[in-house]
């Protein structure tokens, strides 16, 4: 399913380092897969995300990660040239992270894949951590983005 956003949510800047963006250019970079996630854990440490204070933060941190591995991979294996530039932006309420290539191509959900067999699995994690994902065209090339929101000062979900 995809889940389209309006864009940055309203709401006060309640943390440190809101309304920032951090980019990293990926363009014909060495293992940008791992240089990706290296960025985002330095930009959720710097914005108090990490080292997290609960189990709630934790796990919410982990499936960012997750999820900017999944978008920059589908880069790397869908698009010419790979992944251009990752994105990161904070505002307070809620983080968009963006990865742009160069092929003009939306991704699409795999329909009845195979869980036992690799690959083909990304897009529906990221369509189920997400709060909300999809593309937009970009240039010659697109955007891909989703947005989590925030887990800092949020109740922890107890079961």
């Amino acid at each position: 399913m995809h889940r389209s956003g309006d864009g940055p949510l309203p709401g006060p800047d309640r943390t440190s380092g809101a309304g920032q963006t951090r980019r990293l250019a990926l363009s014909g970079s060495e293992r940008p897969v791992q240089r990706s996630r290296e960025f985002s854990r330095q930009a959720l440490e710097r914005w108090h995300w990490l080292p997290a204070v609960d189990d709630h933060q934790q796990a919410v941190t982990e499936d960012v990660l997750l999820m900017v591995s999944e978008l920059v991979t589908n880069a790397c294996l869908h698009a010419p040239g790979g992944p251009r530039e990752l994105r990161l932006n904070w505002n307070g309420t809620r983080l968009r992270v963006e990865v742009s290539d160069s092929s003009p191509v939306p991704p699409q959900l795999r329909p009845h894949t195979d869980p036992a067999r690799p690959g083909g699995h990304g897009l529906h994690v990221v369509d189920w951590l997400a709060r909300a994902w999809g593309s937009l065209p970009e240039g010659d090339g697109k955007l891909v983005w989703l947005e989590v929101p925030s887990p800092l000062d949020s109740p922890v979900r107890r079961d």
